[in-house]
């Protein structure tokens, strides 16, 4: 199978890129803006990757559709900051730059197996989101942190529009807050533009306080990126067709905890750690108001938890690794490759 990769250097790409090679007889063709998490794939026979933007690099990105067998377009802004102070630039990434590439696998007739978002969910005030479902639920138009979930919402309407009218297979995957290694870079986090576990791991190192939002009482459900990739491997076989035409949740809803909890148990993770353990001043934690953080369009959601019964049914899959666990991997690697 050769499978293209747009977006090969993020979190996921690069992860999903390593099982591929280590594990299976494919080739990966990818792309992006850079390649420093891409190390371990970069000498290997069956990766092939070229430096490019897919606002640009048009002609290589259809080229390599008609030659693939499957395509994962992962390029999106995906940090809250900038849903409030770039709406549009994540509309045009998010919806317009991807609904080309959705229409060129029309065009061939190529399977594309599609990052949808826990966002979409958005408030649905369900205690788990059940893919074939629950409601879409979305705010007010001058709360503008909705442009991400509105955007990618618009887009599974329309993959599954022309999927259900026979122009190609689709898959549609929902991650639920995938943490571990390689998340973001620690040197590069800013204050409400990086993912919260980033965010924290960072003010922990640099002793700056980790903060909470409206008191941190949201709740996520993290989930360790090597039990979502193993979902997604599984996916990208699809045996017996079982995930053609599908929208799968996959999250650990056994790793649910509140921001605040996370604080605090990150801090903990931190203070046992052996080259810290011994460190004169820790990280305070404080709150603050969401206005003063990210700006007044922003809306916070309270609870994201996944129903997992379509990944268990369709994957044979069951996420393994507990939210303790997935948490001191994450800072683990985040400390072994940052000091």
């Amino acid at each position: 199978m050769k499978v293209l990769i747009l977006g090969v250097n993020g979190f996921i790409g690069h992860h999903l890129t390593n099982r591929i090679l280590e594990s299976t007889d494919w080739s990966v063709y990818g792309m992006d803006l850079g390649a420093e998490r891409l190390e371990k794939a970069i000498n290997n026979p069956r990766f092939h990757f070229i430096e490019g933007d897919i606002a640009i690099n048009r002609e290589w990105i259809e080229y390599h559709i008609k030659k693939c067998d499957v395509v994962m377009p992962l390029v999106a802004i995906a940090t809250p900051k900038l849903y409030v102070e770039d709406p549009l630039a994540v509309f045009e990434l998010d919806f317009e730059r991807n609904l080309e590439i959705v229409k060129q696998c029309a065009k061939y007739k190529k399977r594309i197996v599609f990052p949808s978002t826990s966002e979409v969910y958005g408030a649905c005030p369900e205690p788990e989101f059940k893919e074939d479902e629950s409601f879409l639920v979305t705010g007010p138009i001058q709360k503008e942190r909705w442009i991400y979930s509105a955007s990618k919402q618009l887009l599974d309407r329309v993959i599954y529009a022309y999927g259900t009218r026979g122009f190609f297979n689709f898959t549609l995957f929902r991650p639920f807050n995938w943490v571990g290694p390689r998340l973001d870079s620690l040197y590069s986090a800013k204050e409400g533009s990086s993912r919260v576990v980033t965010q924290f791991i960072a003010e922990l190192v640099f002793k700056k306080p980790l903060t909470l939002v409206d008191g941190g009482s949201q709740k996520r459900c993290f989930t360790y990126v090597d039990d979502g990739i193993d979902a997604l491997v599984r996916i990208l076989v699809n045996e017996q067709g079982r995930c053609n035409n599908e929208i799968i949740n996959i999250g650990n809803p056994d790793n649910e905890c509140s921001i605040r909890e996370l604080a605090y148990m990150l801090r903990e993770l931190f203070q046992q750690h052996p080259r810290h353990r011994d460190d004169k001043l820790f990280s305070e934690i404080v709150e603050v108001s969401s206005q003063n953080y990210y700006g007044k369009g922003y809306q916070d959601i309270l609870s994201r938890k996944p129903s997992i019964e379509k990944a268990r049914k369709l994957l044979n899959w069951e996420p393994r690794v507990t939210l303790r666990d997935s948490l001191m991997r994450t800072l683990n690697a985040f400390l072994e490759e940052n000091e």
